[in-house]
């Protein structure tokens, strides 16, 4: 009966369990503020410098999931060789990126602003164009990652439904870059609307599409204890 056990737990499947992933904790959190940060009643009650640290401390935890990300992106970049899902999976990771520390720029330039100058509106105005256009781009790469998910290095790194919500949230930031253009002959936004809606809007669909992101944590240690099993 001993050696029946044995046997029964040498090709017993191992179990599965999905976890939140890594870089989703980043982005989840980044995503609250970049919703907070809008909201009239957050600003009423946070004030322009409480506003402008908002969104700088989210656009931190944006770039330290970015990070993340590009770092389990294949762990290097594309080569010769390297599949079109795994090499648009590593350039939209450091495309996203690029753009978080343009956002680290903005934010921080609109944060200077509320605190010397509270009247100036559209600080950071460039950098926070350019960094909606490199997550429009990231997002679009990681559709072409998703096509072919099933050759990506990590196929649990995008899935269709992370990847919709993603360039979604990323039109949304594109609405509010245009929105928070600010009209050199009259001093005023092109929409102030246009500007918040599509900020909190964008947050709305990061942040669901963080808490939806998962990993298969247990069969891969699993199978690194098989490979190491094996090696011996």
């Amino acid at each position: 009966m001993a050696g029946s056990g044995i046997a029964t737990d040498a090709v017993r499947p191992p179990r599965v369990s999905r976890r939140l992933r890594r870089e989703a904790w980043g982005f989840a959190l980044g995503s609250i503020c970049f919703f907070l940060g809008p909201l009239p009643a957050y600003a009423a009650w946070a004030g322009a410098v409480g506003v402008g640290v908002t969104f700088f401390v989210g656009s931190l935890l944006f770039t330290a999931a970015a990070f993340i990300q590009l770092r389990l992106s294949g762990r290097r970049p594309p080569r010769r060789g390297t599949n079109r899902a795994d090499r648009a999976d590593w350039y939209g990771a450091a495309v996203q990126f690029v753009g978080t520390l343009l956002f680290n720029v903005s934010t921080a330039q609109a944060l200077v602003a509320a605190i010397q100058r509270p009247e100036e509106l559209g600080a950071g105005w460039r950098p926070d164009a350019w960094g909606s256009l490199a997550f429009l781009i990231s997002s679009s790469l990681a559709v072409v990652a998703t096509k072919d998910r099933g050759e990506l290095w990590d196929r649990d790194a995008r899935t269709w439904h992370g990847t919709g919500l993603n360039l979604l949230g990323s039109i949304a930031f594109g609405v509010s870059a245009v929105g928070a253009y600010l009209v050199p002959s009259t001093g005023a936004l092109v929409n102030e609307r246009w500007a918040n809606l599509g900020t909190a809007i964008g947050a709305l669909c990061f942040f669901t599409a963080a808490v939806l992101s998962r990993r298969t944590v247990l069969r891969e240690e699993h199978e690194r204890r098989e490979q190491r099993a094996a090696a011996h």
